[in-house]
């Protein structure tokens, strides 16, 4: 008899969690303004807002904590981190920052200015964010099957050449400071780019003369993605396909709390010793000192174990099969989802979910809020919420897929909690006709509105 898989490693502490009423659960929806977000974690049975910052450390991660140096400049924890990205990256220049957005802030302090135009593959939130509050554009340039939820396209996060040779085109050089390729795309459900894709993108912008950054904050899902869907590339390490990601860009911003399994932190790596000087400035206004960047030695120090974990396929093969675990489930029980499944989430496809919710009432959004009410799970809307209005218009922006992301926190949860998805969501499924009637904004902020917004039912 073969074998069944099993995961490779064990459980050494349990954390308690309560399950509510649903009675408890409508009030307090009713309190936190129908936004997931202020949600109590005490009010939550299974947490799939996000995977950033929620997976769990290994034995390795936390005895390296107990070796931070909190030397202000210059610790040795800083030297652990800064070896192992450059030996992960390729990259020379490294700035810890205390989280990715703050990675952004840093860059885009330095690269970005007012008219400036970023093309790449679905910028997500705090990336659009961190872009327009500069008053400059993000320009989508995904290729069309990224939105075709049945499309098995498999690597849907690639960027179209011709969309993107267009912006390069229709602008000048210098309105253009960088394309941005993020891996995996967030926003078109965690899916991958190819490293063809990767080199194509760098050589059609060498010769406009135009640098490539990458959003890395899955950067190690996606090379498992190339690994295992790529010709050619099935015998290499994880780490020799990052090192050659890697050579396509000038550098990187990452959320560490992603791929480097931990639940805080983040970075900037560059080549360009320019922009590294100007980058580290901002870095003293915005962080801290360049060798700790907001980030106490002890993260730092952990932070270097876990990109050294992440870049392991057994690692990989173990995270990202429970994501498809729980992705084929749904499938089986006809919920329409994006395919392939992504490395870090299931993204389900709210407006084949719930055709009678009109779109201008959230639809995303009110599926969220029906899967909290049916078992106390915790998703985040990918949606209209999130897309935001436009800045100059102000009116909603609706993208071309309304998602409800069910996030998978690392090393966190068994796939006992996943059947326990699977029927909850299953079971709102069953009851998709009654639900007609979605939210109404009552107040939202000028920008990122999906954090702190407040709705009302419709």
């Amino acid at each position: 008899m073969e074998l069944p898989y099993a995961e490779p490693f064990r459980i050494k502490m349990v954390e308690e969690i309560r399950q509510s009423t649903r009675e408890e659960r409508e009030q307090w929806l009713k309190d936190a303004k129908f936004n997931l977000f202020n949600l109590k974690s005490s009010q939550v049975f299974i947490d799939l807002l996000t995977d950033s910052g929620t997976g769990a450390m290994s034995d390795r991660q936390w005895g390296a904590l107990m070796t931070g140096d909190e030397s202000y400049a210059g610790s040795r924890s800083f030297e652990q981190l800064h070896n192992t990205v450059q030996n992960i990256t390729g990259f020379k220049y490294l700035l810890p920052t205390h989280q990715g957005r703050a990675a952004e802030n840093v860059l885009f302090s330095v690269l970005v200015k007012d008219g400036d135009v970023i093309p790449g593959n679905s910028h997500f939130d705090t990336t659009k964010g961190h872009i327009e509050i500069r008053k400059a554009h993000a320009i989508d340039c995904t290729i069309d099957e990224a939105f075709d939820i049945n499309d098995l396209h498999p690597f849907k996060g690639n960027i179209n050449l011709e969309k993107l040779e267009e912006v390069y085109k229709s602008h000048p050089k210098e309105q253009i400071p960088f394309c941005l390729i993020t891996i995996t795309c967030n926003s078109s459900g965690g899916q991958p780019v190819s490293l063809e894709n990767m080199k194509a993108v760098k050589e059609l912008s060498d010769s406009y003369g135009i640098p490539v950054f990458f959003d890395s904050a899955r950067f190690a899902e996606n090379a498992y993605f190339i690994k295992k869907r790529e010709m050619g590339q099935e015998n290499r390490s994880i780490k020799e396909i990052c090192k050659e990601m890697f050579s396509y860009g000038e550098g990187m911003t990452m959320s560490s709390k992603k791929d480097g399994l931990v639940n805080i932190g983040g970075f900037i790596a560059l080549n360009n010793e320019d922009v590294f000087r100007k980058a580290s400035n901002f870095t003293i206004i915005y962080e801290g000192f360049i060798t700790y960047g907001g980030m106490a030695g002890r993260d730092m120090a952990a932070l270097a174990v876990g990109l050294d974990e992440a870049t392991e396929f057994a690692y990989l093969e173990s995270r990202i099969s429970q994501v498809e675990y729980l992705g084929n489930k749904l499938i089986e029980y006809g919920i329409p989802v994006q395919k392939p499944i992504g490395g870090h989430a299931v993204f389900v496809d709210s407006l084949n979910f719930l055709p009678n919710v009109p779109r201008e009432e959230y639809p995303a959004q009110t599926l969220g809020l029906e899967i909290y009410k049916e078992a106390g799970i915790r998703t985040v809307e990918i949606g209209t919420l999130l897309a935001d209005r436009d800045p100059e218009t102000r009116e909603n922006r609706y993208p071309k897929l309304e998602l409800v992301r069910l996030a998978i926190p690392r090393r966190t949860y068994t796939n006992n909690h996943m059947d326990y998805i699977a029927a909850a969501v299953k079971n709102v499924y069953e009851r998709r006709d009654e639900i007609s009637k979605g939210y109404n904004i009552t107040w939202e902020p000028e920008i990122l509105r999906h954090f702190t917004v407040h709705l009302e039912e419709a």
